[in-house]
Formats: structure tokens, sequence, C-alpha cells
């Protein structure tokens, strides 16, 4: 497609587009490492340093005796030889390396665009802005796997959902400058499908919390659970938030209405 813009617009939007291809893979690796349970496999970080996986034997059993001394190590994969350990190594390696390389493709031309000085002086400081998120995208996440390796074998549902919750608050960042530099003579958007954008980020946020509570098989039947619309007790805890937030069964069930709604309130801006 020919974009009616200036050569040094449609560059920084493709390479925007490109930054953002990448990000929405980081994010199914991401799903993919959840899903395999691979996130708690390397209980240590080098934020510089570590772009290459073991290289040999002994360094495999290096970073293997470093996972035995894990909480998820002793609580639930003692029976672990090094070649399983292998087996969810790669998922959270892949993701941390992909991480890396995502920096290194926004960090250069960005940089090699403000040599040449052909970013606008409006995009300028969104840019910079964009290159902080990424850097604190990196220090969340680790943040989220370091609640893992204390106590319970399990990252901490909240910090899982903040660090999917920025991973698409990038996402969208990146959209909107693209789509700006695009048609930047387009009008806003309809309020109804601001608020439809801002319905589905909460919805993905509660996805985050069901999958750090793993809540998703707590109830099997739809559209009703176990034959009632809402949510029976006994409720897990005291308070109404921890209960919302924090309450398996009712956060599946949060996460259920969030659905209807968001599927709602498109067919309504359809209509």
């Amino acid at each position: 497609m020919d974009l009616q813009v200036p050569s040094e617009s449609k560059s920084i939007a493709i390479w925007l587009g490109a930054v953002a291809a990448l990000l929405f893979a980081m994010v199914v690796l991401g799903g993919v490492t959840r899903l395999t349970e691979s996130g708690l496999s390397m209980v240590d970080w080098h934020p510089v340093t570590g772009w290459l996986p073991p290289l040999s034997d002994a360094a495999w059993q290096a970073e293997f005796s470093k996972y035995k001394t894990s909480p998820e190590y002793v609580k639930e994969n003692s029976w672990m030889s090094v070649v399983d350990f292998k087996a969810i190594f790669w998922f959270e390696f892949l993701h941390r390396l992909l991480g890396r390389l995502i920096g290194v493709a926004f960090a250069l031309p960005f940089f090699w665009f403000l040599a040449r000085k052909q970013v606008p002086k409006a995009l300028s400081p969104k840019l910079w802005l964009l290159l902080a998120f990424g850097g604190l995208q990196g220090a969340l996440g680790w943040y989220m796997v370091k609640s893992g390796l204390v106590d319970r074998p399990d990252v901490s549902h909240f910090r899982l959902a903040a660090h999917l919750g920025l991973a698409f608050l990038i996402y969208g960042f990146i959209l909107w400058l693209i789509f700006g530099l695009i048609q930047p003579e387009e009008g806003g958007l309809d309020p109804l499908a601001v608020a439809i954008i801002g319905m589905t980020y909460v919805q993905i946020l509660s996805g985050a919390l069901v999958a750090g509570l793993d809540a998703g098989f707590i109830y099997n039947t739809w559209p009703l659970i176990d034959g009632h619309f809402f949510v029976t007790g006994p409720y897990d805890y005291q308070g109404f938030w921890q209960n919302v937030l924090e309450d398996r069964k009712v956060v599946q069930f949060d996460h259920r209405m969030g659905a209807n709604i968001v599927t709602g309130a498109t067919a309504l801006l359809w209509w």
C-alpha cells in the first residue's frame, strides 16, 4: 500500500509497523510461555548480557542447578531431569531474547532517524516515551518473575496483569502513532469506540488475573455457572474487593461478564 505521506514519515511508519509486529509476536510468545509454565525456569536476570543460551553440558547443568533452588522445582518439578528442564527453559529464553531484539529494533533506527533529523518535532518526545516504556517493561517482567522465586511456585497475578497491561499499552501507543503518520488529518474516534477500547483493555487485564490464579477451569459450563447466573458462595475472602480480585470463582465470573459487555457494546457500535 502506497502511503500518501512524506517520505520521512513513511519510513518512520514502516519502522514502527515492524516494531509493532515484533510486539505482537512477543505477546503471543509470552502466552505460550505462560501456558507451558516456563516463566520461572530462569531464576536470574542479566539485562545487558544473557544473549546466549547455555552452550555446553556443564553450562546446562549449572543453569539447572540454579533452577533447583526455586520453589517451583522444590514443590512441583523435583521429578525433572536436565532434559525436561531444557524443554521449559527455551520458551522463557526466547521470550527474553525477543524482548532484547525489540529493544534493538526500536533504539537503533530511532537514533538513526534522530541523527539525520528526520523525526518530526512533535513526534520526538512520544518516541522517547516509548523507549522508556520498553525499558520499564523489561524491569517489570523481572519484577513479576521474582514474585515466583520466593515462597510459592507461581508469579503474582497482579504483577502478571501489570506486565501484560503495559505490553498492550505500548502496542496501542505504537499503533496510534502509526495511524497519526498515515492519516494525520483524520478526526477522532467515536466516543463509543473509545469506550470499547477501554473495556477491551480491562478485559485483557481480567484475563491476566484469570491466568495468574489458574482460574480458567473453575467452572466449565456456559452460559450459566453450574446452573446459576451469578457465582454462589462460599467466598474465599471477607472483603468485597479481595473477592473481586483474588477469589478464583469471582475472577472467572468477572472475566465472563466482561466478555459479554464488550460483545454487546461492539454490536451496538456496529448497529
